[in-house]
């Protein structure tokens, strides 16, 4: 267990349990308020997030910045943003299970520090991995799971919106039922 964001962030950068480190431009550590209560996690970074050393900035990160906007959510200033991989796949190919299992403490570690009330898993693999392997993600999305006191949510990945906009009212819906939740269990989110 790490004691800082610091020395977590400092000791995953020298990271090399798996090969996705070799083919790194910049790590995607996380990034948003390390005191937030809510916390997204998603699977792994995309070309724009590697180039940028920063989580959901591409084309997905855009339509995920306007949709927590509409609820009064920003990753400036009351969430944060992690991946269970913290090195991108190449060709944007999912994480393996191994890369998963491998780079998950990192992870762990930011989710002890972060301690939050609410954690929203972005897409199918964030959602099997933190949630459920059960979980079917156009079925489950929008639901919440309580686990050992933290409130969980899967939601469909913006990427998979970008391809198909009829899912995008459905997520907006899964966004109020989160703003909801926030404002009945969180304390200092708005």
């Amino acid at each position: 267990m790490f004691n800082s964001w610091e020395s977590l962030k400092n000791n995953c950068i020298n990271c090399t349990k798996c090969d996705l480190c070799k083919t790194r431009t910049n790590l995607v550590f996380g990034y948003g308020n390390e005191n937030a209560e809510v916390m997204f996690i998603g699977e792994g970074p995309g070309e724009q997030e590697d180039l940028q050393g920063k989580p959901f900035v591409g084309r997905s990160g855009k339509l995920l910045d306007s949709m927590l906007s509409e609820i009064g959510l920003n990753r400036e200033k009351n969430i944060y943003i992690a991946n269970i991989v913290k090195c991108r796949p190449p060709k944007n190919r999912d994480p393996l299970p191994i890369e998963q299992e491998l780079c998950i403490d990192w992870l762990r570690n930011q989710f002890k520090l972060l301690s939050p009330k609410i954690v929203v898993a972005v897409g199918r693999i964030a959602s099997m991995k933190i949630i459920d392997e059960n979980i079917k993600i156009t079925r489950d999305h929008g639901t919440f799971y309580k686990k050992k006191g933290i409130w969980f949510m899967p939601t469909i990945h913006p990427a998979a919106i970008l391809r198909n906009m009829n899912q995008k009212p459905s997520v907006e819906q899964d966004f109020q039922k989160l703003k909801n939740k926030i404002l009945e269990i969180c304390s200092n989110t708005y």
